[in-house]
């Protein structure tokens, strides 16, 4: 597969191709990676509400669209990233179920209102913004909401969170944090 194009890997859009600009901070999640995630949040993500923020290539919330996800809000400031998201939503025909935001991650989860059950944190890595982003989440979540976070090294977050799962592959970790009960 080619740096500017991904597959989607299960759900209703299994096979799909989507294509994204060639940037060099563009780094689509692996399809290993994709789904060891997907299974543990479950393949079916029916009626969740999804927060892809640094969206990029799209394919953790395209992903979760493919799956079930009743919404999915997606967060690239890139423009021509953007613009490559706009052109996959409407290639996929989700776009009453993708909504898209051209803005800065860090800007949207200061000021959104919306709460979701899943947020998706693949911020560029190096760039300092998951400690920024952290502590700012919770307010979008409910209960027992997911976090997903990529980065170069394992972050450790103290209750109410609490580590569902971790892995790596290669230099990337990546994790699945619960926020409050269940």
């Amino acid at each position: 597969m080619s740096a500017n194009h991904v597959r989607i890997i299960g759900g209703k859009y299994r096979s799909r191709i989507l294509r994204f600009p060639d940037r060099p901070e563009l780094r689509p999640t692996p399809d290993r990676v994709r789904e060891t995630l997907f299974n543990w949040l479950g393949q079916d993500l029916s009626g969740k509400t999804c927060l892809d923020l640094f969206a990029g290539s799209g394919a953790l919330g395209f992903e979760a669209v493919a799956r079930g996800a009743a919404s999915v809000v997606m967060v690239e400031r890139d423009r021509r990233a953007y613009e490559a998201l706009r052109s996959n939503a409407s290639f996929l025909d989700c776009e009453g179920v993708v909504q898209l935001r051209c803005a800065d991650a860090l800007q949207f989860v200061r000021t959104a209102a919306e709460t979701f059950d899943v947020v998706f944190l693949d911020p560029p890595f190096n760039s300092g913004l998951i400690t920024a982003i952290i502590p700012l989440i919770p307010r979008l979540l409910r209960s027992g909401s997911a976090l997903y976070v990529e980065s170069a090294e394992a972050i450790e977050l103290q209750p109410p969170w609490r580590l569902h799962r971790r892995s790596t592959a290669g230099n990337v970790t990546f994790q699945l944090y619960i926020h409050g009960d269940q």
